[in-house]
């Protein structure tokens, strides 16, 4: 299993991969691979390219090559921001139906309109493309980066880069009357051009020269900068950068002295005045250990491992939070006013989820916004429309309770998950039982909810009641506790005190008993930009085919491409080591035919079918495949024989030292050895007589043997034999002597092992001695 991660910069896109480890049960993983690519896709009348193919297609085919479009998600057409991108881009923006951001181009020889998400799944998609090709195993998970904790949407890179584009604009109309604005080509140019300009001030302080050869009306243009001119001509982007690091410590409540490190990464952090912005607010030097491109990467990589259940990392203590506050504002029943209340503060822990209670008589509607509007880096607060459905009132006419669970889910993306409607249903006798469990236990049922949900219960202005704040799973800071909760806990009665009460008291008269049930309730979304099911789903269709055409044509290319190879490949062997191997009208033929091919290639084969190339190739090998074999077989023959012939060697001296009868074979049967004997005489004439006959061959002829034949002698041979002369001696054993009753023990194998159990001991008594010193010793009487 593999993971991969994507860090989304402006014009770059970087994947990690977090690959599990191969060792047999290791739920361990490991750093597997990294690959940039540019955020850029060309459209052509084929095909589309995408990353650095694309990037290079950007001055000559720019007005079909998109780049730049990431920060178009989730705004208007008729967004300020978007009239302002669209003076410098080179390709076309257009409104879409629902009011958002569409790209106009021409593909497959055709007008097309795509989505701003369309434009990004088909980056995405060759990201994960890219990964499965170098991981060799298909990627099941992705972390995707998002906005940190405190930014600026508009202090990055590329604003650097277009202060460089400005002042060299007016500086060449003043200098050459040359406006490159007016011209898309010369300005793409003039922006690369200034992004390598910038990237030399980073490192040199001295003057840098800027040189764009035929920029416009086939003319030169040059100029220059140094890195204390580039810094005063941003000196307002770089006042800016104070502003996040202020509310970053604002939002932490942290000081400036209680911060020991700073870590800083992205490119634009490589400019040496953004890194002294940065150490003077922080008052202490900045650290750059990590890789300033692909650190984001990397963490979004480790984030994913974490998150996926086939990896074990070390802990990590993370917690993602909300970065905008959000709220829920709704309309009473039978009043124009509003009702609203903020659901996620910010920085709210997430993922999370709370439950409001309503007291309803018929449908409603919730809508969610961002409750700081300003501080949204996007012009829309709204988030959405919530419509919860098929509520009604209870039998008795009283309002229904309407639970309604929101949630900021794990992706941070807020909705309104499930809504559910309270209602009490009179029960018989014989359910008497189950309903007690229901009525008689609240104090076990707000234990419980404790325990598995975490709500926030808003009743409205009508009930006259505040809200009462309860939370999922476990109590908050940002959740005091509720009083429902605590009033049902202060009025659990003690056992005497009830016993004492059902004394005083007459019994009273059964109650009839009530059952409470949850109905859940459909919920109607309407989020705002959200892409409906049928759209979708035309999106998902439209992208598999071009998915499908980019296949075809790479195939195509791919078949046209090895007929060009093969061309080059044999006209210069043909003249080298093919040469001695086709005869002299074949080799004047072939390399006639081989001509006729590439002329062919560069003019009506220039945009062929693919079945037309493979049938250019074939022609092309029915010629060039012999020739190729007859080289390679006069390389590998050799050799093979060789090997045969030193088998052959092997075997024959091995039968003629068994007729000698050498002690090492003297123990094989001779009817085996005259196997061995016949099968090295057969293999020796059959050599012999291929290798005269190919002696007799000329090298522009077919060979008579092939090295896969003689190949398959050395087998044949070594099956035969082999078995035989590696046959092992029989073992002789010597015969076991019995014990005698009254002798010594002669059997050398118990003599052995008798020997090492009384090493050191005194030696085994023997019948007629005596020991005077041993204890148990019998003295006898000898006539």
């Amino acid at each position: 299993m593999a993971t991969a991660a994507d860090s989304r910069g402006p014009a770059t896109h970087w994947v990690e991969s977090f690959e599990k480890a191969r060792e047999e049960g290791s739920g361990s993983g490991t750093w597997r691979g990294r690959w940039r690519r540019r955020s850029v896709i060309s459209f052509g009348s084929k095909n589309r390219t995408i990353g650095v193919a694309a990037k290079n297609q950007q001055i000559t085919h720019a007005n079909n090559t998109v780049s730049n479009f990431k920060r178009f998600h989730g705004r208007a057409f008729n967004d300020p921001f978007i009239q302002k991108e669209k003076e410098n881009l080179s390709y076309d923006l257009v409104p879409m139906k629902n009011g958002g951001v569409g790209i106009k181009v021409m593909y497959m020889d055709e007008e097309h309109l795509f989505s701003v998400e369309q434009i990004t799944a088909m980056l995405l998609t060759k990201l994960k493309e890219t990964a499965e090709n170098n991981l060799k195993k298909p990627v099941t998970d992705c972390v995707i980066s998002v906005l940190g904790t405190a930014f600026d949407p508009f202090l990055g890179g590329k604003n650097f880069d277009e202060k460089l584009v400005e002042h060299f604009c007016a500086e060449f109309k003043t200098k050459y009357k040359l406006d490159a604005k007016s011209k898309i080509r010369a300005l793409l140019r003039l922006y690369q051009e200034c992004e390598k300009l910038k990237k030399l001030m980073s490192s040199n302080s001295t003057d840098l020269p800027l040189n764009i050869e035929c920029f416009m009306n086939d003319k030169d243009v040059s100029g220059k900068m140094n890195r204390a001119q580039f810094e005063e001509l941003c000196a307002d982007l770089l006042q800016k950068i104070e502003a996040p690091l202020h509310s970053l410590l604002e939002q932490t409540q942290l000081r400036v002295e209680d911060v020991s490190a700073v870590e800083i990464v992205g490119g634009t952090t490589r400019i040496p005045a953004v890194k002294e912005k940065i150490a003077r607010f922080f008052g202490k030097d900045i650290s750059t250990t990590l890789n300033a491109d692909e650190a984001v990467a990397r963490g979004c990589a480790l984030q994913c491992a974490i998150l996926s259940p086939a990896f074990k990392v070390r802990e990590f203590s993370i917690t993602d939070a909300v970065p905008f506050p959000i709220s829920l504002v709704w309309s009473h029943d039978s009043e124009d006013t509003e009702g609203v209340h903020e659901v996620f503060s910010r920085n709210h822990a997430a993922p999370f989820s709370k439950v409001l209670t309503f007291l309803r008589r018929g449908p409603f509607e919730l809508e969610a916004f961002y409750s700081d509007p300003q501080g949204v880096p996007y012009p829309e607060a709204k988030i959405g429309r919530f419509v919860v459905q098929n509520v009604s009132a209870q039998k008795d006419g009283e309002k229904s309770r309407v639970k309604v669970k929101v949630r900021v889910n794990t992706h941070g993306i807020f909705t309104i998950s499930t809504a559910s409607m309270v209602e009490k249903v009179p029960t018989e006798e014989n359910e008497a039982s189950s309903v007690e469990a229901d009525m008689e236990c609240p104090n076990q049922r707000a234990a419980e909810n404790s325990d598995t949900d975490k709500n926030i219960q808003q009743d409205n202005s009508e009930a006259g009641t505040q809200p009462q704040v309860q939370t999922d799973g476990q109590q908050t800071s940002q959740s005091p506790p509720s009083p429902e909760l605590t009033s049902e806990e202060n009025k659990i009665p003690d056992a005497d005190k009830a016993n004492e009460k059902k004394v005083d008291q007459p019994p009273e008269a059964k109650k009839p008993k009530i059952k409470v049930v949850n109905v859940e309730l459909p919920i109607e979304a309407n989020l705002v930009w959200q892409l409906g099911k049928d759209l979708l789903n035309m999106y998902i269709e439209t992208e598999g085919k071009m998915i499908m055409q980019d296949k075809l044509e790479k195939e195509r290319n791919d078949a046209k491409n090895a007929v060009e190879e093969y061309v080059y490949e044999f006209r210069d062997k043909l003249c080298g080591p093919y040469e001695k191997f086709i005869s002299e009208q074949d080799h004047q033929n072939f390399l006639r035919l081989l001509t006729e091919t590439e002329n062919w290639l560069y003019e009506e084969g220039e945009d062929q079918a693919k079945q037309a190339y493979v049938d250019k190739l074939e022609e092309l090998m029915k010629i060039g495949t012999p020739v190729k074999v007859r080289f390679q077989e006069a390389e590998e023959r050799p050799k093979m024989f060789e090997e045969l012939g030193q088998r052959l060697q092997h075997y024959a001296k091995i039968a003629a030292d068994f007729r000698n009868n050498d002690e090492k074979y003297n123990h094989i049967d001779e009817s085996e050895m005259k196997k061995v004997e016949k099968s090295v005489n057969e293999v020796m004439e059959w050599m012999n007589n291929v290798m005269n006959a190919q002696a007799k061959q000329s090298l522009d002829q077919d060979p008579v043997v092939h090295a896969q034949e003689i190949k398959a002698k050395i087998k044949e041979l070594n099956n035969t034999c082999e078995p035989v002369v590696t046959q092992p001696k029989p073992k002789i054993e010597s015969p076991k002597l019995e014990r005698t009753p009254n002798g010594p023990n002669i059997d050398k194998k118990e003599e052995d092992l008798e020997g090492k159990e009384n090493f050191g001991a005194e030696p085994p008594h023997q019948n007629g001695e005596c020991y005077p010193n041993e204890k148990s010793s019998v003295n006898m009487d000898l006539d």
